[in-house]
């Protein structure tokens, strides 16, 4: 293999494209000069979009997990009840979360590798009157799965007041996000992920009633107070030091997405999970998730014939090709192929043809090529819509 080839093909952080790169090298310039507020006001408007709100849009130095605990801290009080939906590790996270804070949890389990059904959490939140907010994760990196946002949002909406508080991180850039018109009153993401950048940000937006039960919040804590990054941004400033090299970056990934057009992005991650999709299954190798409940950035393979940890062991001595594995309870049971971000059609028809040949390396038997053929006419028959 050459000395400085890779291929991270798992769920972030995702690869980042040379002009994005080429912008984060930029020299440094002050965080509290016309340039950085410049650079703010380019960002402002297009995060907006992409989160499909007219709300503002904060922009937080800190990972993903910094913007689950920014909603924690702002919209919930210690001893308030919450109800978490929990679908996998992630969702798992919001539950350990709130417990730090003092805060009344109940959980929601769903099976691993099943996404939830907003009609068992209406009859769940009919339990439970006093519920102040509902956590739920959009996709669930551990497990491969899309939940239905939207759709629990109605739900929620028809028994109780409670906040819909919702963990984007592994799929908003990559996939429709319209907060405001779904009724979603907290939004996380992070840059690593669909948004082609190096960890290091966090984006967060609230809608008004969850600015309202923030802003009655006397504990919403330092760093990550989101009044402060409001009222800053308003003023094209942050309340702390920015990541300003990944606002760099920022700037840039949005053009490029702009660009290429937020639903034709979108139009990308749908064809890349198909295509992989369909290379396993013609390989007879069994997907964690059912095709409903598939997520469009990351797709989980459940193996029944063959080691998942031999596989990636294999790959990546052979090509230096990185998928990731399981978490908590799949840990060692499954492996899982990130599509997001600087991703295209045909990154996954390479991904797939190493696959092919770890899969012989590691002792299973299948017809090579016969995969990526299944992929291809994927391509071929919905790559032109998309």
């Amino acid at each position: 293999m050459l000395q400085d080839q890779q291929y991270l093909r798992i769920p972030g952080p995702t690869p980042i494209p040379p002009s994005v790169q080429r912008a984060m090298a930029q020299p440094m310039i002050g965080h509290r000069g016309n340039e950085t507020s410049e650079l703010l006001r380019s960002i402002k408007p297009r995060l907006q979009k992409v989160f499909g709100t007219k709300q503002d849009v904060m922009i937080v130095t800190g990972s993903g997990t910094s913007g689950l605990e920014a909603a924690v801290v702002n919209a919930v009080k210690p001893l308030d009840e919450v109800l978490v939906i929990v679908t996998g590790a992630f969702g798992a996270r919001f539950v350990a979360i709130c417990e730090a804070y003092g805060i009344c949890v109940h959980t929601y389990d769903v099976e691993w590798g099943e996404a939830f059904d907003p009609q068992e959490i209406k009859k769940h939140l009919r339990n439970h009157p006093k519920v102040s907010a509902v956590f739920a994760t959009y996709c669930e990196t551990s497990t491969g799965v899309m939940n239905p946002i939207q759709e629990l949002a109605s739900a929620v909406d028809e028994v109780s007041d409670a906040l819909i508080i919702v963990d984007g991180v592994s799929c908003v850039g990559g996939v429709e996000t319209r907060m405001d018109d779904w009724g979603i009153d907290i939004m996380v993401t992070g840059s690593q992920k669909a948004f082609m950048l190096p960890a290091g940000l966090m984006f967060i937006a609230a809608s008004e009633r969850a600015w309202n039960v923030i802003h009655s919040n006397p504990n919403r804590g330092f760093y990550l107070d989101l009044s402060k990054y409001k009222g800053d941004l308003a003023k094209d400033t942050t309340p702390f030091t920015p990541a300003l090299s990944i606002l760099f970056g920022l700037d840039q990934a949005l053009d490029m997405m702009e660009k290429e057009g937020l639903e034709n992005v979108y139009g990308r991650h749908t064809l890349m999970k198909e295509m992989t999709r369909a290379a396993f299954r013609a390989l007879d190798i069994p997907l964690l998730t059912n095709d409903e409940d598939a997520s469009d950035t990351v797709t989980a393979v459940q193996p029944d014939d063959f080691d998942a940890e031999a596989l990636r062991k294999v790959i990546q001595k052979e090509f230096k090709l990185s998928v990731a594995g399981g978490q908590g309870r799949l840990k060692g049971d499954i492996f899982r192929i990130g599509h997001m971000g600087y991703c295209s059609p045909a990154d996954v028809l390479h991904t797939l043809s190493m696959i092919e040949i770890g899969l012989i390396k590691s002792g299973k038997e299948i017809e090579l090529g016969k995969g990526v053929a299944a992929a291809q006419r994927i391509y071929l028959e919905k790559g032109e819509k998309n």
